[in-house]
């Protein structure tokens, strides 16, 4: 008899766990795969420190293949399921496709940045959910400061210096208070010439940092980041976001060349092409995690809505915790449901406490209900994440022990570009890279986002558990809303998305780049687009980078040519002559927003999961 086929879709906290699990149970009686579009889990929870330059990128990480030894890796992120022949396709890291056929198929494909429909914010915004994104932050905030001492001007200065955190949930608060001690250690070894001090600006609609949690814990965390500097501002949030800064709610305009997005994460938008009930964006699973009517099919994680046995109407929040317990149950059942494990079980849970790192010896939190600030909690946060992490807890500690006795470097490497990272994208975890295969495109991303949707569903509080659970909810979890602009989006055209054109611009433009027809044909309607900033982008105007950038002119980290601001065009760029012997490069397609210039014509090659604060 042929061993049963069990195909788990997506590696974050829920799919790594089930994976795991699975393993442990079958013990080689079932062919076990796991298609995720990276060969690492990424322990999200501690991503604020990697952008911090605290802790170096791998320590976050934890390769699959080596720590699953019993499980099939196939690299790849799934465009189209189809249940009624058991099969999975799905597009590999160099374009190629595939299929994979299943028995039993547990759907963990995690949850993807929530982009409200906000004037300029698509263009000029950067999430937090994935490696790539914390990298780039890490160099754009070096390269702020550096440019900002190097400056004349106090007023571009101070702009450069200025930076906006939007959402004070989990991500948002952490990514504020470890920025602005990152910063204010680089300005003590070099002072800016005006003697101006970095800024950090935090905002949300909701009433208080960290809404999510106790108010004790809330306050200690508002206490520790206005006596650190950063600048708190509850009840206002982002009304436009341009390329000078960003309008307020409340009227004001602030000068800045960062924007972080933080405001919340929304179920990867994979499972709504299955045709099933669905709430909120989530596939409606019962408390056995198996989807009603589909015997074969189970979900966990940000894209299941579990019921909550212990608050009776409601579902489980889009949190790390109970994505890693979804992982477990699910696991059992699956193994139940083939006969080789013991009887079904339902998921329940218990929250045993709240922790979050502020920085430095800082932190809040109530373990078993006991309050805790200061040192006390930092020690209690980092040994709970030392606790909770799958692997490379030694090389995590040795990291944390070399930042306490010696000073951070403050480089940049220039490995991730602005336009690599776009806020609108259903993979934050891969970077784009130029003339390679485009991610997949969903309706719901874009300034022309299902409202309804978005501003509904966000992440609930994370929690702290047993040691072997991992902290907090998701970048941004909590019920952070931004109130929506009045920017009206587009469809794109048809030509648009014709086969091997690029969809929202060209690498650069801050938006999509050369998506191919798998990312639109596989049950994902292409991503609407917004308007913003086309027409200084058509008239010839030099292109910039996202929040904060400079005229980007084939410069690592988007500097000017030359090194000179205001230098010449480079080759191959839009307004720069083409290069010898190469053919003359094709008119670039319209950018949809302010970002790099589009490079010359590039051959077409055919072809998520953690919740922030970690989900799968």
């Amino acid at each position: 008899m042929s061993r049963p086929r069990i195909l788990i879709v997506g590696a974050g906290f829920a799919g790594y766990r089930t994976a795991r699990t699975l393993s442990r149970l079958t013990r080689g009686r079932a062919h076990i795969t796991l298609l995720n579009p990276t060969d690492y889990f990424l322990y999200l929870p501690l991503l604020p420190q990697v952008a911090a330059g605290i802790l170096e990128p791998r320590r976050v990480t934890v390769s699959l293949s080596d720590s699953l030894p019993d499980v099939r890796l196939v690299l790849g992120e799934a465009d189209r399921i189809d249940l009624d022949d058991g099969t999975v396709h799905y597009t590999g890291p160099e374009g190629e496709e595939g299929s994979l056929s299943y028995d039993r198929l547990v759907l963990a494909a995690g949850s993807v940045n929530k982009l409200l429909p906000i004037p300029g914010v698509a263009e000029h915004a950067h999430g937090f959910r994935g490696l790539p994104e914390a990298l780039y932050l890490r160099d754009h905030v070096t390269r702020q400061v550096e440019l900002a001492a190097s400056a004349d001007d106090p007023k571009a200065c101070a702009a450069r210096c200025t930076f906006v955190v939007v959402g004070a949930g989990y991500t948002g608060t952490e990514v504020a208070a470890h920025g602005q001690m990152f910063t204010d250690a680089q300005v003590r070894k070099h002072p800016l010439r005006q003697g101006m001090r970095p800024r950090w600006m935090l905002l949300d609609v909701a009433p208080r940092v960290l809404p999510e949690m106790d108010e004790k814990l809330s306050a200690t965390a508002d206490r520790v980041l206005r006596q650190r500097g950063v600048d708190v501002r509850m009840g206002t949030s982002v009304k436009e976001a341009t390329h000078d800064g960003v309008v307020l709610t409340d009227g004001e305009f602030v000068e800045t060349r960062t924007l972080v997005w933080c405001v919340g994460v929304r179920p990867d938008p994979l499972v709504e092409s299955l045709g099933l009930p669905m709430e909120k964006g989530r596939l409606l699973v019962d408390p056995h995690l198996q989807v009603p009517g589909r015997p074969e099919l189970f979900a966990c994680g940000d894209v299941a809505a579990v019921p909550d046995l212990e608050n009776p109407g409601s579902y489980t929040p889009m949190t790390a915790q109970h994505a890693w317990r979804h992982g477990k149950i699910a696991a059992e059942n699956v193994a139940a449901s083939l006969g080789l494990g013991g009887a079904r079980k339902p998921y329940r849970h218990r929250d045993l406490g709240f922790v979050v790192d502020l920085g430095g010896a800082k932190a809040a939190a109530n373990p078993l209900g006991v309050t805790l600030s200061g040192v006390p909690a930092g020690a209690v946060t980092r040994g709970y994440h030392l606790a909770a992490m799958p692997g490379n807890r030694v090389r995590v500690a040795a990291d944390w022990l070399l930042d306490a006795v010696l000073p951070r470097q403050a480089v940049q490497l220039g490995l991730v570009r602005s336009w690599s990272v776009p806020l609108d994208t259903s993979s934050p975890e891969v970077a784009r890279v130029a003339g390679g295969p485009g991610r997949r495109a969903d309706a719901r991303s874009g300034p022309g986002a299902a409202l309804a949707a978005d501003t509904d569903d966000g992440g609930g509080p994370g929690r702290a558990g047993p040691p072997d659970e991992p902290a907090k909810g998701q970048p941004g979890s909590g019920t952070t809303q931004v109130r929506p602009g009045s920017g009206a989006a587009q469809p794109r055209s048809e030509p648009e998305t014709a086969k091997g054109r690029p969809l929202a611009g060209p690498p650069g433009s801050g938006h999509g780049q050369l998506r191919s027809e798998s990312e639109t044909a596989k049950g994902r309607p292409a991503a609407a687009t917004a308007t913003a900033a086309t027409a200084a982008a058509t008239a010839g105007e030099p292109a910039r980078n996202q929040p904060g950038g400079e005229p980007a002119k084939n410069q690592p980290g988007g500097e000017p040519a030359k090194n000179q601001p205001g230098g010449e065009p480079a080759k191959n760029q839009p307004g720069g002559e083409p290069a010898k012997n190469q053919p003359a490069p094709a008119p670039p397609p319209r950018p949809l927003g302010p970002d790099h210039p589009a490079p010359g014509p590039v051959k077409r090659t055919d072809a998520p999961d953690d919740s922030a604060k970690g989900d799968s």
